[in-house]
C-alpha cells in the first residue's frame, strides 16, 4: 500500500473513535470509569467529555511521531527499506488504542460492569503481539520499532537473525497468551507469555552477537 493509504487508515480509525464516542455520549454518566487495578477493580474516573480528547489525542499523536520520525534516522539506519512494515506497525498501535477506547465506552455504558477490562486490555495486547509477529522479520536497522538492542544495532547480521527469532516468540507468545485469556486463566499467566517473547530475543541477540564475537566477525 502507498504511505497515504496507512495515514488514510489511521484517520479513518480516528474519526470511528469520534463518531462511536459522539453516539455513546448521551447515554453515559457524567463520570466514566477510565482505570483499573490489576484485579479489574474500577478504581479511577474522568468527566466524559474527556472521552473526546485522550484516546483520538494519542491516536493522532502517535501518527504524527511516526511521521517524523524517519526525517531524523541518520544514515543506515533509514526506515525507507521497509517503510510499508513500519506504517503497518503503527496502524496496529492506533487500531490498540482505539479497540481500548471501545473497552472503556462499554464500561461506561454499564458502569464498569459486564466486562473485565484488564483481560480484555490484554487480550488487545496478545492480538498485537501476534500480529507483530507476522512482519517482524521484515524490519531493518533503525532506531525506532523492533528489538533495539546494543547488540542488534552493531551488528546488522544479528539484528536480521534476531528479528526472525523475535517473529516465532511474539506470534506464538501472543497466541498463546490469548489462547490462556480465552480458557479463563489467570491473567497473569498472558502476561508472562507475553513477557517471555518479548524478552527473549534480547538475549538471543546477545547470545548471537557473542558468538561472532569469539569468531571475530563482529
Amino acid at each position: 500500500m502507498r504511505t497515504s493509504t496507512y495515514y488514510a487508515i489511521g484517520f479513518l480509525m480516528i474519526a470511528a473513535v469520534l463518531a462511536l464516542t459522539g453516539l455513546a455520549y448521551p447515554r453515559l454518566p457524567q463520570v466514566v470509569p477510565t482505570h483499573w487495578n490489576a484485579h479489574g477493580a474500577v478504581n479511577g474516573y474522568s468527566p466524559k467529555w474527556t472521552l473526546f480528547l485522550t484516546t483520538p489525542g494519542a491516536m493522532a499523536l502517535i501518527m504524527l511521531v511516526f511521521s517524523l520520525l524517519p526525517v531524523l534516522s541518520p544514515k543506515r539506519f533509514e526506515v525507507d527499506s521497509f517503510r510499508s512494515t513500519y506504517l503497518y506497525i503503527m496502524v496496529m498501535i492506533v487500531a490498540l488504542l482505539g479497540y481500548i477506547h471501545g473497552l472503556v465506552l462499554w464500561a461506561g455504558l454499564t458502569n464498569g460492569g459486564g466486562i473485565n477490562l484488564m483481560r480484555g486490555i490484554l487480550g488487545g495486547g496478545c492480538l498485537l503481539f501476534a500480529l507483530l509477529g507476522n512482519v517482524l522479520g521484515k524490519v531493518r536497522r533503525n532506531f525506532y520499532v523492533g528489538v533495539r538492542t546494543p547488540w542488534t544495532l552493531a551488528n546488522e547480521h544479528v539484528w536480521n537473525a534476531t528479528h526472525r527469532f523475535a517473529a516465532k516468540t511474539f506470534f506464538c507468545g501472543g497466541l498463546a497468551g490469548l489462547a490462556l485469556l480465552l480458557v479463563g486463566v489467570a491473567f497473569q499467566a498472558a502476561l508472562i507469555a507475553l513477557l517471555v517473547a518479548g524478552l527473549a530475543p534480547v538475549v538471543y541477540s546477545l547470545v548471537i552477537y557473542k558468538r561472532l564475537e569469539r569468531r571475530g566477525e563482529a
